[in-house]
């Protein structure tokens, strides 16, 4: 198993993976899979250009099966945060780890960083793998965003949790 920074050489195969993780799990994301299989290469590899951007992904036998993206905020009053977005493993893979080593990666950057003191995600209510998993890295529930995503006339509601550094 390897973790790393995907880069624009991968760009085709962060493709592949999102636009399964969009059509298969509409509820866990703020974007949609109509929207994004009409984006062309270009879109995903500039989401992986950005510098304030890091998509971490897990390869297993130089297969892309996870992601998971930190992105910095860039306001000056909002410079030390960081949010956690996209985290998605193949079905196939679940159960092995890939989640937690993704998450820690993830915030070993943001560590890193230095000016980010505290990491936000929003995990849509009920998905108690993940709610337990972000807890148990350190993550706290501080809210729920109800209603927060309409997806086919249904709401779901979303944890909203924060991890201080």
């Amino acid at each position: 198993m390897e973790i790393r920074i995907l880069h624009t050489e991968d760009a085709s195969v962060y493709q592949d993976i999102r636009l399964e993780a969009l059509k298969n799990h509409p509820e866990a994301f703020g974007s949609s899979y109509e929207e994004e299989v009409h984006f062309s290469i270009d879109v995903f590899n500039n989401r992986l250009m950005n510098k304030d951007n890091f998509t971490f992904g897990a390869f297993e036998k130089n297969q892309l099966v996870g992601v998971v993206t930190l992105i910095v905020e860039q306001k000056n009053k909002m410079k030390h945060r960081g949010n956690i977005v996209a985290m998605y493993v193949k079905p196939k893979y679940r159960g092995r780890g890939i989640a937690q080593k993704l998450m820690k990666e993830t915030i070993n950057q943001a560590i890193m960083l230095k000016e980010i003191e505290q990491i936000y995600l929003a995990v849509v209510s009920g998905n108690e793998g993940a709610i337990n998993l972000y807890q148990l890295l350190g993550f706290e529930i501080y809210g729920i965003d109800k209603k927060a995503l309409k997806v086919n006339g249904i709401y779901y509601d979303e944890e909203l949790m924060v991890r201080f550094i």
